[in-house]
Parts: C-alpha cells; sequence; structure tokens
C-alpha cells in the first residue's frame, strides 16, 4: 500500500479464489502455506480459469518446491526472507510482460512458419487451434519469434525475459520451455518447434525441420 497498490487480502486458499473471481487482481502474490487450499492448489485453480500473473513466496527453498509451483503456472518464486524492494521490483517484471503487448512498436500480429501471434491477446494459433499463454509465457515466445534459428543460451533467455536478478536459474528457461511444449508441440515429448541445445540452451525451429543456427 505504501508503494501506491491497492491490496485486498485472502487469509485462506478457499477465500483468495473467491477475492479472485470478485476483484480481478492484476497480479496475484501467494503464499504456499495457508489453509482450506494450500498455495499449490490454489496456483492450479487459478491458472485453470485465468492468465492472471502470479508469485508465489515460501519458505521452502527445495528446488523440487520451485520447480512444482513453476510448472503448475506461477509466473516468479520468491524464497522468504527477501527484501520487499525485491518483491515490488519482481512485480513490476511480470507486469511489464503483462503489458508488453499494448506498448510494443513490433507487429500487434505476427506470423512464422506453423505459428502466428498475437501480442495484444497473448494467443498463439498453430493450423485450427488457438492457445492463451501467460504474460510470461508470451515474453518467452516472443524472444523466440525475434531469434528464429539461433541458439538462444540460457544466460539471454533468462536477461531478456526475467531479467537480471535471475541470472543463475536455468530451472525457470526448462519450465518455461516445457511449458510452451505442452501448448503448442503437436507432440510435446518429440519437440519440433523448440529444440534443446544440450548444455547450452534452446533454439526456436519455426518449421519444425532443419538444425538450429548458433547465435
Amino acid at each position: 500500500r505504501t508503494a501506491g497498490w491497492d491490496v485486498v487480502v485472502a487469509h485462506n486458499g478457499l477465500e483468495a479464489l473467491d477475492l479472485h473471481e470478485k476483484e480481478s487482481p492484476d497480479i496475484v502474490i501467494l503464499d504456499l502455506m495457508m489453509p482450506s487450499l494450500n498455495g499449490f492448489d490454489v496456483c492450479r485453480l487459478l491458472r485453470e480459469r485465468s492468465q492472471v500473473p502470479i508469485i508465489v513466496l515460501s519458505v521452502r527453498n527445495d528446488p523440487s518446491d520451485k520447480v512444482k509451483a513453476l510448472t503448475i503456472g506461477a509466473d516468479d518464486y520468491l524464497t522468504k526472507p527477501f527484501a520487499l524492494e525485491e518483491l515490488t521490483a519482481r512485480m513490476m517484471s511480470v507486469l511489464r510482460r503483462t503489458r508488453a503487448g499494448a506498448d510494443s512498436p513490433k507487429e500487434p500480429q505476427r506470423a512464422m512458419g506453423h505459428l502466428s501471434i498475437d501480442s495484444v491477446s497473448h494467443t498463439v494459433h498453430l493450423a485450427d487451434a488457438t492457445s492463451r499463454l501467460t504474460p510470461t509465457e508470451y515474453a518467452l515466445l516472443e524472444e523466440f519469434f525475434d531469434n528464429p534459428g539461433k541458439v538462444l543460451t540460457y544466460s539471454h533467455i533468462l536477461s531478456r525475459v526475467w531479467g537480471s536478478s535471475h541470472a543463475y536459474e536455468r530451472e525457470y528457461v526448462h519450465v518455461f520451455v516445457n511449458r510452451l511444449r505442452s501448448k503448442l508441440e503437436p507432440d510435446p515429448h518429440n519437440p519440433r518447434f523448440f529444440v534443446t541445445v544440450q548444455g547450452v540452451g534452446y533454439a526456436f525451429r519455426p518449421e519444425g525441420t532443419g538444425n538450429p543456427g548458433t547465435e
């Protein structure tokens, strides 16, 4: 509130879901340890009905908890204790991704190979199917669109999508590439578009064929 935000507070998981429906917040700050429904359940249920940005807060610093939260729909994960300035910085980062479509000088609709993207609605069209992406998923896809065929290193992707504060968090890249694959690949276990370059990063092949180039 002192930073100028309007804040509504839920004291348990069920209340959080109810407040989301009533208030339509711009961003959700979600603790994992809550009564009624824990944060993992709330995150999953929110993501089933909304693309609202979600930042998870937790005292649990096990990497598996972070991967689980990101996999089921969180955009970021912050371990307690933390400085308030770090939380607000991460909030602004994810909100910039949310608003990027409206402010971007790029064409609002672009097509490449089998995919076409809409930066305003954060939707992707593949054949007759349309997928809605979260702001972070879309920011990652747009980075691939800007660099077709190139090998993008982990550090490049983290810097461009999440910022310098995430420079060593490769798990973010792995999880979000898998999220794109699950939504856009015909066979996510045998990806055609989002190709792993072992030990280096990923490459986007818009035609689904050929070898990735180098950055």
